[in-house]
Parts: structure tokens; C-alpha cells; sequence
């Protein structure tokens, strides 16, 4: 028998099929553009939009009084009526009554600070003699409040008219027209 000639296997280059590579910059591009603009995009959002809303709705308006030193806290009407009268109101500050909110179970605070204005004569003397007692009141007031009835979008008026009406109870007359309130934070 003859011997058959061995059967030459030809090999061929592997073909590639997996194609050109992926990766580089192409595939994070999408990611680094997310870090980069989703911040802008969100300060801008909020600068221009959303506190320009918030304001208009509210109607309230930039106080600028640090800056340029003028008094911004009193309407335009009240300071006319404060000059016709010929008394300038006299403020005495009524600071850091820290109070447990009600329903907390002691683990949230409350901390204000207020800023009492009248125009009698013995005003500053008046609140001065009476300190203890308006502190204790609104400390009362405050700490009956609960976080739902913070939240409240006109809490703070709610509690300053509150406060307002048991000061003069207290001082007999009316002899604080206006309380302004200065710092109130809850933790």
C-alpha cells in the first residue's frame, strides 16, 4: 500500500471580529459631560428661575439694609406715619429664646431672636424692666408650636401677631407696634 501524502492544512490568519476597540474618550464622554453641565444647569436653574419665582410669589423683596446701611424694615406708609407723628421708634432687642417644639419628644429646637419696636417715651425702660416676663412669654408661645405648624408658610407672621398681642397684655396698652423677628432656625 502506498502511503498517502499527509494532507497539508493551510492555516489563515485569524480574522478580527471583535472589531476597533472601545473605550478612550468616547465612552466617558457622555459621563463627563453629566458632571460638568448637571451642575451649571441646576445653579443656574436656581438663580434665575427659581428664587425670581419664589420672590414674586411671596412678594417679598431683596433687603439690601446691611450694605447701604439704611433702615429697609418698616413699609413705606409707617415710616411716613412714624415722621408725621414726630417719634421715631425705639427697638430693643429681645435675643436667643431656645425652645423645645412640641411633639419632638425634646429632640428638635428651636432657637429665635426678636427685635421689639414702640414709640412711647419709656419704651426701652419698659421692655428692660420686663424682660424676664416677655422672654418667659415667648418661650411659652414658641414652645407650643409643633414642626407642622412651623412649616407653615405664614408661621412667622402667625407668631409674631401672637406674641405682639401678649407682650402689650403684659406692658399694658400698646406700647410695641411692631416685633421684628431676627434669627429662626430649627434644628
Amino acid at each position: 500500500m502506498a502511503a498517502q501524502p499527509a494532507e497539508k492544512t493551510e492555516t489563515k490568519p485569524a480574522e478580527n471580529t471583535a472589531g476597533p476597540p472601545s473605550g478612550g474618550i468616547k465612552a466617558w464622554l457622555p459621563l463627563i459631560l453629566t458632571i460638568v453641565v448637571t451642575p451649571a444647569l441646576a445653579y443656574a436653574m436656581t438663580t434665575y428661575v427659581l428664587i425670581p419665582k419664589l420672590q414674586n410669589s411671596l412678594g417679598t423683596q431683596t433687603v439690601q439694609a446691611r450694605e447701604t446701611g439704611e433702615e429697609h424694615s418698616a413699609p413705606t406708609g409707617e415710616k411716613a406715619a412714624a415722621k408725621e407723628s414726630g417719634k421715631a421708634k425705639t427697638k430693643v432687642p429681645l435675643s436667643k429664646v431656645v425652645v423645645n417644639v412640641s411633639g419632638s419628644l425634646g429632640t428638635r429646637l428651636l432657637l429665635a431672636s426678636f427685635t421689639l419696636a414702640g414709640s412711647s417715651g419709656d419704651f426701652k425702660t419698659r421692655i428692660e424692666e420686663n424682660n424676664d416676663q416677655l422672654r418667659d412669654l415667648a418661650s411659652s408661645t414658641l414652645g407650643s408650636k409643633t414642626i407642622a405648624d412651623l412649616e407653615k408658610p405664614e408661621a412667622r407672621n402667625l407668631i409674631r401677631a401672637e406674641l405682639l398681642s401678649q407682650f402689650n397684655s403684659v406692658l399694658g396698652g400698646n406700647p410695641v407696634q411692631e416685633i421684628y423677628i431676627t434669627e429662626f432656625a430649627i434644628q
